[in-house]
């Protein structure tokens, strides 16, 4: 006989054949197969990918808010975290005829078929097929020509602290508050943060590109000391880079509420910017600390930091005014990666100590 397993925070079973080889779970009105459901995918405390789908599975709501809709891309870790990994930028031949796939350019040009989140069935799909977390696009499959989010990408470089990061995040909101323009923050599931303003979809990501490119100027001209727009290394130092080629066309970003491939089952965790400012009723922020294990017992204590984004849209022309005054300054446009074209306006593609000794 079957072994039916309630899982803790949904209302989903799991139902467990001999031995655990194979088990079924009922989700979004569909039955997804899972092979392997003990095996090992985080080696710090041995959580296996059961319980990652049991994650998954008891953060729907918040999880689907943020990715439902959205094409994503797989990044896949057979073996679980610390193993060999792949994207998975195409939807294997023999999947289940109701996964929903649609056609994206990478941004190599390349087309592939991707995976889009319907529904928390293709999220259970992906986590048998060994993903752990998911690389999100910035627009909906009904709707790919226009990014309707903002992403800025806090990334620290050696020798920044955590304290620095947060620093850099809350000057960010300072400058999107300036504008009018609603701002949400998430951990990186590293040593980063993620800072999202959701758009109405008017503009393409290109020109959601260029006002991030004006926001990360901004911030360097505000705060030199801890932040920069730098693009080549060589020129960061010991500062915070603000990457705004992540809003770049095909361009995606690691997503709230997914698991990094790291022994600890740490989240990209969406918090509170109370968090982030150190208010008293919230504690130290410790990223490592948001888990599989921890976030969705956090979520029911405290709800969804995000659940007012989808209301929050907001236009895009008060940072587009930054972009003109930038232009009207005789400013060029920041380099973009290796893999685009070169593209209008933009400088020599060239590190500065590299053209000094060509010069």
């Amino acid at each position: 006989m079957p072994t039916v397993i309630a899982l803790p925070w949904t209302r989903y079973y799991i139902i467990l054949g001999a031995l655990a080889e194979q088990m079924e779970i009922q989700a979004a009105g569909r039955t997804v197969s899972v092979s392997n459901p003990d095996k090992v995918f985080f080696s710090k405390r041995g959580e296996t990918k059961a319980d990652l789908i049991s994650y998954y599975l008891a953060i729907e709501v918040p999880l689907m808010a943020a990715m439902g809709g959205r094409p994503v891309l797989m990044e896949r870790y057979p073996d679980g975290a610390g193993g060999k990994s792949f994207f998975q930028k195409r939807v294997p031949k023999g999947a289940p005829e109701w996964v929903r796939t649609m056609t994206v350019a990478t941004p190599n040009g390349t087309m592939s078929n991707a995976l889009v989140v319907d529904d928390i069935a293709h999220v259970v799909w992906a986590v048998q097929m060994g993903c752990l977390g998911f690389h999100v696009w910035p627009s909906k499959a009904v709707d790919p020509a226009h990014a309707d989010e903002l992403r800025i990408d806090l990334d620290p470089q050696s020798g920044v602290s955590f304290d620095e990061v947060k620093e850099a995040a809350l000057e960010t909101r300072a400058a999107f508050d300036e504008l009018g323009m609603a701002s949400y923050v998430k951990t990186s599931g590293s040593r980063g943060l993620h800072v999202y303003v959701p758009l109405l979809a008017k503009w393409n990501s290109i020109t959601v590109r260029a006002a991030a490119v004006a926001m990360a100027r901004e911030l360097a001209w505000r705060r030199p000391d801890l932040v920069t727009d730098a693009w080549w290394k060589e020129e960061r130092g010991q500062r915070v880079f603000i990457d705004y080629n992540q809003n770049a066309p095909h361009k995606t970003v690691f997503g709230a509420w997914s698991v990094r491939p790291r022994v600890g089952a740490v989240v990209s965790t969406p918090i509170d910017w109370d968090d982030v400012a150190g208010g008293a009723s919230f504690g130290e922020l410790k990223p490592d600390e948001l888990t599989i294990q921890t976030v969705p017992a956090r979520v029911a204590e405290r709800g969804n930091p995000w659940v007012e984004m989808a209301d929050s849209a907001v236009s895009l022309e008060p940072l587009l005014e930054w972009v003109r005054r930038d232009l009207d300054k005789g400013l060029m446009d920041a380099p973009w990666p290796p893999q685009y074209p070169k593209m209008p306006g933009e400088p020599p593609r060239v590190a500065p100590s590299r053209a000094k000794s060509e010069s």
